[in-house]
């Protein structure tokens, strides 16, 4: 759950009976436009690389990276369907695996369009060449270059090394596996990992599926399938799915509240976590999306220990209010489907692996959130629920614990409760049928008093709230609470759910019993439904000027960004009340 440099920071959650907080826990266009890279000052002068083989006509370039090697900022390149065993990480050009500074497809220059033809048959493959595409086979398995005590680093897939406005869109990246460095990333817009700092701004990805066919042991397993650390906004997601991560299939995090993205239409499923962000601020508007069959559907979450600087606080930039909730939160999770978030067989590794089974989503000391109008049914434990976050460990990068609204309780380390979130107008049901007491439709955890209330409005919740009546007792946000609520039996059953402290007698979860079960990609994934839209002419997409819908030239090089920055988040993502509370766009089984 904690991205950047993630193999050992993210196992210093502390153990003791508060760090229930740990493991707790695509961007579109607007209606009629379809996701965007970003402006580069048009297509004049902007060349077409061409990889492998489309419809016949041969291509320049044999390998991805070649092609990479090749481009110049403004470039676009588009690849044939293919198997493409890229190893830019083991043959150069790399840098430092520590950070992360490695990837199969290794891109350090700012302004390209990476573009495969098809989003099915174009695949960035981990496994060893010559194997069959994403193949499960453990001989096919490749885990990288051999580290300074001769231990594999591991391999991250697709990486953007601090290069500004690149756009990875319509293909598939499966099989690159964890090792000691920072690694098991399917797709990565690294912009300086732990390092604290942005390192990158614009960033586009579209039409993209993360997966892993191979587990052998959580140490060596996928961890994020799509992410993005590091890096400012505009940005944007749209049409992802990814399954198979030990920690989650997609992330957001350490972006200074400049995250500025908008993630939209994904499907992410049978992961320790379908979403986390550790620090992630700002505006983030994550809608309709599909989050299922998770060990926890979702998490956001404040950390002093990795994915500096904390705290999560969604508030606007600049003191703005946001069109969509009408109040100072930016961070609004909406128009969602979060179901049947269950599972014990997922990879499951770190602090994601304390993500409480049958929960739909978590709040792990969070602030400044909103989560309104989406359908959150089916998960056996709690629906959503806001709790606190501990770590213990030494903060990163000289920041302190009562500096990021924290608590040093001793034997548990830093404790962080979620402040001024809000729940809203969702619709849940079938949740909290585990059966156990407080299982609910949602449930709070704060542990100290004088600090801003979260509130609880308008939400059809059958099976209730623990504590109970949150929605009487709590309507109003940021007023200043007098004392601490632990949810009465709420947080001994958290504990227990997550592992992190002893069970109540009679209480009942899934518990993990080493068996991962990971799940073979989904029949039909949307490809781009025109890859040559918006590009130059060549021999691939021969026609001149440009065949995406709306105003003046609006292929990808020429049209402004479809972000949270470009409309100002003044113009509205959502306009007026009846749309912010239109229906959710999932149905139910």
């Amino acid at each position: 759950m904690t991205g950047g440099i993630h193999g050992a920071l993210r196992r210093t959650c502390a153990l003791g009976a508060v760090a229930l907080g740990c493991g707790m826990l695509s961007a579109g266009a607007l209606p009629g436009m379809s996701a965007a890279a970003p402006a580069t000052g048009g297509w004049h002068g902007a060349r077409v690389l061409l990889v492998g083989t489309f419809h016949g006509k041969a291509g320049k370039y044999k390998t991805i990276q070649s092609a990479v090697n090749a481009a110049r900022p403004g470039d676009w390149i588009l690849v044939g369907p293919g198997d493409y065993h890229e190893r830019a990480d083991e043959t150069g050009p790399r840098g430092n695996p520590a950070v992360g500074r490695m990837g199969g497809v290794y891109i350090a220059k700012s302004g390209i369009t990476l573009r495969g033809m098809n989003r099915n048959t174009v695949i960035v493959d981990g496994t060893k060449p010559g194997s069959a595409p994403c193949s499960s086979r453990p001989p096919a398995q490749d885990y990288g270059a051999a580290g300074p005590h001769g231990t594999h680093v591991g391999r991250n897939g697709i990486l953007v090394w601090k290069a500004s406005d690149v756009s990875v869109e319509n293909l598939t990246v499966c099989n690159f596996l964890a090792g000691t460095g920072a690694s098991g990333n399917e797709i990565w817009w690294n912009g300086g990992a732990g390092s604290g700092k942005i390192g990158l701004a614009g960033y586009w990805g579209s039409y993209l599926t993360a997966t892993s066919t191979f587990f052998r042991n959580e140490a060596t397993a996928a961890e994020y399938g799509i992410f993005a650390g590091n890096s400012a906004g505009p940005a944007t997601w749209n049409q992802l799915y990814a399954s198979n991560m030990n920690d989650s299939g997609a992330y957001v995090g350490a972006c200074l509240r400049r995250c500025d993205a908008v993630l939209d239409h994904m499907w992410m499923e049978n992961s320790a976590l379908g979403y986390s962000g550790t620090n992630s601020g700002g505006t983030i508007v994550i809608e309709n999306s599909q989050f299922d069959h998770n060990q926890d559907g979702l998490d956001t979450n404040t950390a002093v220990v990795g994915d500096p600087p904390a705290p999560q606080d969604g508030r606007c930039p600049g003191g703005k209010v946001s069109p969509i909730t009408h109040t100072t939160s930016c961070w609004v999770f909406l128009h969602n489907y979060v179901h049947d978030n269950n599972s014990s067989t997922v990879p499951a590794a770190g602090s994601a692996a304390a993500g409480p089974i049958g929960t739909g989503m978590t709040v792990s000391g969070g602030r400044f959130d909103t989560v309104m109008d989406n359908v959150v049914a089916n998960n056996g434990a709690w629906g959503v629920l806001f709790i606190p976050y501990a770590q213990t460990g030494t903060p990163s990068l000289g920041q302190t614990c009562t500096g990021a609204g924290g608590h040093q309780v001793p034997g548990f380390g830093c404790v962080l409760d979620p402040m001024s979130d809000a729940l809203l107008h969702n619709t849940f049901r079938h949740n909290g049928y585990f059966g156990n007491p407080s299982n609910s439709d949602f449930g709070q955890i704060t542990l100290f008093g004088g600090e801003p209330q979260n509130c609880f409005r308008g939400n059809h919740a059958p099976d209730g709230s623990a504590p109970p009546n949150l929605e009487k007792t709590q309507k109003t946000c940021g007023v200043t609470t007098k004392a601490a609520n632990t949810g009465g039996q709420l947080f001994p059953q958290v504990l227990c759910d997550t592992g992190l402290g002893p069970c109540p007698p009679g209480a009942k979860y899934p518990k993990p019993n080493g068996t991962v079960i990971l799940k073979p990609l989904p029949r039909g994934l949307r490809s781009m439904p025109d890859p040559c839209a918006g590009v130059p002419a060549s021999p691939w997409c021969p026609r001149k000027g440009w065949s995406v819908a709306g105003p003046g030239p609006a292929g990808n090089h020429a049209r402004a960004a479809t972000s949270a920055a470009s409309l100002g988040l003044v113009t509205g993502l959502v306009t007026g009340p009846a749309a912010a509370r239109r229906q959710p766009r999932w149905t139910l089984a």
